[in-house]
């Protein structure tokens, strides 16, 4: 493991402290208002639906025989080859799909930007470590196969929010990508919304009841643990948040040396509109990252 710094270190520590306050601290709808909550998540597909109307959107791509989970491609276009937006859903591993993860497409296709959404078997019908494997197809399937799907090989960056965020993290671990037939790193950048880095408090929590994370879990699939090659990065967060989402933020983004935002005004389910935005930071820093 990586030289952590002292903020990370206590992240990990986090694991020991009692079940109530990891409670509080992860259970993001703490954040906002039942009704809040259901209106965003309607949002999701309501936001969705026009980019899964558009010319040319390739839907239901299967991306892993093993699975036979899919994804969706929008904005591409014959005869180019363009940079692609990875972006992975959350719902903390058990909700959501990738039809409720297009909303930005329609933005980023006008920019010459492609977009991809993909679905994972949910937990707990999945472990972590197969929901990892999934999304590390779903990578190597656009990579490998990016010359006929339209897509610059060299130009692909992920985001996703929530255990979205966590899986975009996944991703940006090295060792992984040789059992691929990846190069050592895929990624041009990342940008993880509002994400989970280090799953040692999360496995205390009340996530832990249909995670059923082990041991070996935690130490494989913490992204925290695993920085080492990673590629440039923004970590974002949203203003209006629970305070175990602001600490994974901040000690994920001291270890990468890497920018933090922190999205004025959104919270932990909103803060994904943003990526619809070029005004607004996340946006920003979203086409930064695919256009440096």
């Amino acid at each position: 493991m990586s030289d952590l710094p002292a903020t990370a270190a206590g992240l990990i520590a986090e694991g020991n402290w009692p079940r109530d306050r990891l409670d509080g601290d992860y259970t993001a709808r703490n954040c906002v208002a039942p009704d809040v909550f259901t209106t965003i998540i309607g949002d999701y597909l309501s936001r969705s639906a026009p980019a899964r109307a558009m010319a040319g959107a390739r839907l239901d791509l299967v991306y892993d025989e093993t699975s036979g989970e899919k994804l969706d491609l929008y904005g591409t276009r014959a005869g180019e080859l363009r940079p692609l937006v990875l972006f992975i859903h959350g719902g903390y591993w058990r909700a959501l799909s990738k039809e409720h993860s297009a909303f930005m497409a329609p933005m980023l296709a006008d920019l010459g930007i492609a977009s991809a959404a993909p679905d994972y078997t949910l937990a707990p019908a999945a472990s972590l470590t197969e929901i990892t494997r999934q999304m590390r197809a779903a990578l190597a399937h656009l990579w490998h196969n990016a010359d006929s799907l339209g897509i610059d090989r060299n130009r692909i960056v992920v985001t996703g929010s929530s255990a979205g965020g966590h899986l975009a993290g996944t991703l940006m671990m090295g060792g992984w990508q040789d059992s691929f037939g990846l190069p050592a790193q895929v990624l041009k950048g990342a940008l993880p919304l509002s994400g989970l880095f280090e799953l040692a408090p999360v496995a205390g929590s009340h996530v832990q009841d249909w995670m059923q994370l082990t041991p070996d879990e935690v130490q494989a699939l913490s992204p925290l643990r695993q920085i080492d090659g990673a590629p440039r990065s923004v970590i974002a967060v949203a203003e209006h948040e629970t305070a175990g989402f602001h600490r994974q933020t901040r000690a994920y983004a001291n270890a990468l040396q890497a920018p933090e935002i922190i999205a004025s005004g959104r919270n932990h389910f909103d803060i994904v509109f943003d990526l619809c935005d070029p005004s607004t930071d996340v946006g920003q820093a979203l086409l930064r990252l695919v256009t440096a």
